[in-house]
């Protein structure tokens, strides 16, 4: 890591041993070096995570660790918050508790909508991961293979944050309306996670990485005069008389509207193309079921923002070309970032099924009329392209 000092402070009551000096002291002659991949071998209790804690507090870069199941990487999670109790240790999974993808079999003319149950605390740690990536160095963000799935674009995200000072001027009604254009919903009678209330002359907002905390801002006619963060449970201050904050959106899959009226615009093109194929090819029925379900979730978009199934347009609102990878979380880290995987054995071949396991499932959503081409595009990493 060169003469920059390391953000990060490893907090252990004992240190390395037997093997590990030498371990830890390869891996960072390895990484000074510019070696890609490494490999530490090592049976169950052998000490390999404090091996690699000390190897993350020396090298001193953000860190990504993926391991292959949401268990495996709850413990891995646990284990690295005790060492780095300083430093932001995240958690990233998938946020589903349950998930049935959409599909099509036509062996038996049988349409399976898309069912899926969220785990709202699931997708406040996710949410609290991507914030810490963007705003420090100092963090470690374990996350299962979900982290090479779609997450919508890095600079959407950035682009549609809300930074606040005290004595900014701002219009009372429009920090409410950029609140509702990046997601979050007015709730004044049982304010939870990414929601906002009105309480007088003031604004609080339940930010999207947290459900413990408020942040309320106080007017005074249309400047901010007070900025404080506010314990959720018990209404004490955590922290007053706060100079700046910054609000991150409510969701990953958010867009500034001029890239939503863009995105349309292309979706609408493509429809026409597509359904002309359809129709040139003699397949009526696909025509027909193509264009009403898209011309419907155009229409959904086009006044709420969103619909169901939003994420199979992603690469429009993310302007991507066909074929072109999706934006993960590994966008968000930045260049220079550390990535180790746990259980490499059983990750990686796992990280190889997935694009084309969901790919075959799409296939048929496209070829008979369910779904646009754009569908296929929404997709986990190839493995080429992670590594």
């Amino acid at each position: 890591m060169g003469k920059e000092k390391s953000p990060f402070r490893l907090k252990a009551p004992f240190k390395p041993a037997g093997d590990q000096p030498k371990a830890i002291k390869k891996l960072l002659q390895n990484l000074k070096r510019g070696v890609k991949e490494q490999i530490l071998l090592g049976a169950t209790g052998t000490g390999k995570t404090f091996s690699l804690a000390n190897v993350i507090a020396k090298w001193g870069k953000p860190t990504l660790v993926m391991v292959h199941n949401k268990i495996l990487a709850a413990q891995l999670y646990r284990e690295f918050k005790e060492l780095f109790p300083d430093n932001a240790v995240e958690y990233f999974v998938s946020y589903y508790d349950y998930y049935r993808p959409e599909a099509y079999i036509p062996e038996k003319d049988l349409y399976i909508e898309k069912d899926a149950a969220i785990n709202d605390i699931l997708e406040k740690y996710r949410h609290s991961a991507t914030r810490s990536v963007l705003e420090r160095r100092d963090v470690i963000v374990v996350a299962s293979v979900s982290a090479i799935y779609g997450l919508g674009a890095p600079e959407n995200y950035i682009k549609l944050r809300l930074q606040l000072h005290r004595g900014m001027v701002i219009g009372y009604r429009d920090l409410l309306k950029r609140l509702v254009e990046m997601g979050y919903q007015r709730n004044d009678y049982a304010i939870k996670r990414a929601t906002f209330s009105v309480k007088g002359d003031a604004v609080e907002i339940v930010p999207s990485h947290s459900d413990e905390e408020v942040i309320r801002i106080e007017f005074w006619d249309d400047e901010i005069d007070r900025i404080r963060r506010l314990s959720l449970l018990n209404r004490e201050v955590i922290e007053d008389d706060i100079e700046h904050i910054v609000i991150w959106p409510a969701t990953h899959y958010l867009a500034p509207r001029p890239t939503v009226e863009e995105a349309l615009r292309e979706i609408e093109k493509d429809l026409v193309e597509r359904v002309a194929w359809f129709k040139k090819q003699g397949k009526e029925v696909e025509a027909q079921r193509l264009f009403q379900r898209t011309s419907h979730d155009i229409e959904m978009i086009r006044e709420t923002g969103t619909c169901k199934g939003i994420e199979n347009y992603s690469r429009y609102f993310d302007g991507r070309k066909p074929g072109e990878p999706p934006f993960t979380l590994l966008d968000y880290f930045p260049d220079d970032f550390l990535l180790i995987i746990d259980e490499s054995h059983q990750t990686i071949p796992q990280i190889r099924a997935m694009y084309e396991g969901d790919r075959s499932r799409k296939l048929k959503l496209v070829e008979y009329g369910w779904r646009l081409p754009s569908a296929l595009d929404n997709r986990p990493l190839k493995f080429e392209e992670f590594l």
